[in-house]
């Protein structure tokens, strides 16, 4: 792991000169003008780009197989194609469900990011679009699960409330290190569902515009982290090593809500047992959250108890 030598204060005229293990932080202004070209350019309205009247096609998937929970378990044997196939239509749902949860959670953290910064800066300009994006998603994310006939899976509601108090203390780094948890695995997902010509075609319409503009939210949260661990106080890094760690045990755990497989005719118990010791589960969740861990690592995130929470959580070995 490499060391991160962290700066005690920064006057905003120092910004750009400071450094953490990936190099020069680039300016904070420029980055946000580089967004806000990007999203001039490729941002989408879902109500008009896709088409929410088509009918599902027959015999395609609502969610890649090798991506569904139990695939590859015991159970996952016994079952019917039919089944196999519901189970991923419900799984889309639920998946869909944290989505929303999570990016209503992540709009709320970047009102408050914004709060006392200057409201005329690119910074803020390009938070507040990014918003906007959030705001889509939440409604395609709704309006996909109502099309395709499945129910709303909100996630529980401890975990409800563990977002309530997230968004009321959570520290300014420990906000962007959540965002790219709940960004980061899922994108993985949607990159390999958008190509996939087993889907159905509103899926992957919704997971293609998804990924193309989260792109910019993570590049957007990345930036702001590695900013934040420079310039942040001791006590900060380490409640944000912490909080991070915390809320990777929760997102793992609200990953999949254990009622889709009581609503396709599961044993509930046993299915959640099932996925908690496949070795195919296990390397899907590492892989997909693979790429944000080495980042997290190479900043300095990963260390200490919030590692352990990490590992503990299954998404880093």
């Amino acid at each position: 792991m490499t060391t991160v030598t962290p700066a005690t204060s920064a006057s905003p005229a120092d910004l750009t000169a400071l450094r953490d293990a990936l190099g020069l932080l680039k300016d904070r202004e420029q980055v946000a003008e580089r967004l806000l070209d990007s999203s001039a350019k490729h941002s989408f309205d879902p109500d008009k780009e896709l088409d929410w009247e088509a009918e599902p096609v027959e015999g395609k998937w609502y969610w890649p197989p090798e991506l569904v929970s139990l695939y590859d378990t015991p159970l996952w044997k016994k079952m019917a194609e039919e089944q196999r196939m519901e189970l991923a239509r419900h799984e889309a749902a639920a998946l869909a469900s944290l989505g929303i949860w999570f990016e209503i959670i992540l709009m709320q953290l970047l009102v408050r990011h914004v709060y006392d910064k200057p409201l005329t800066s690119k910074h803020v300009r390009y938070a507040l679009t990014e918003i906007a994006d959030e705001c889509r998603h939440s409604m395609m994310f709704a309006r996909m699960i109502e099309r395709h006939g499945a129910p709303a899976y909100p996630v529980s509601r401890t975990n409800h409330n563990l977002g309530r108090v997230l968004k009321t203390v959570s520290t300014t780094p420990g906000s962007f290190a959540c965002t790219l948890l709940g960004e980061e695995v899922l994108d993985w997902m949607q990159r390999l569902t958008f190509p996939d010509e087993r889907i159905q075609p509103l899926v992957r319409g919704v997971t293609r515009i998804h990924v193309i503009e989260e792109a910019r939210h993570v590049r957007y949260a990345r930036e702001e982290l590695r900013r934040q661990m420079v310039t942040a106080p001791r006590w900060e890094q380490e409640l944000t090593r912490i909080s991070c760690g915390e809320a990777a045990r929760v997102f793992s755990v609200a990953f999949v809500n254990p009622k889709v497989y009581e609503n396709v005719g599961l044993d509930r118990r046993e299915a959640v047992a099932q996925v908690k010791a496949s070795g195919h589960r296990r390397e899907v969740m590492q892989t997909g959250a693979k790429r944000l861990t080495d980042f997290l690592d190479d900043i300095g995130v990963l260390r200490g108890v919030g590692r352990k929470l990490w590992q503990r959580s299954g998404l880093l070995a």
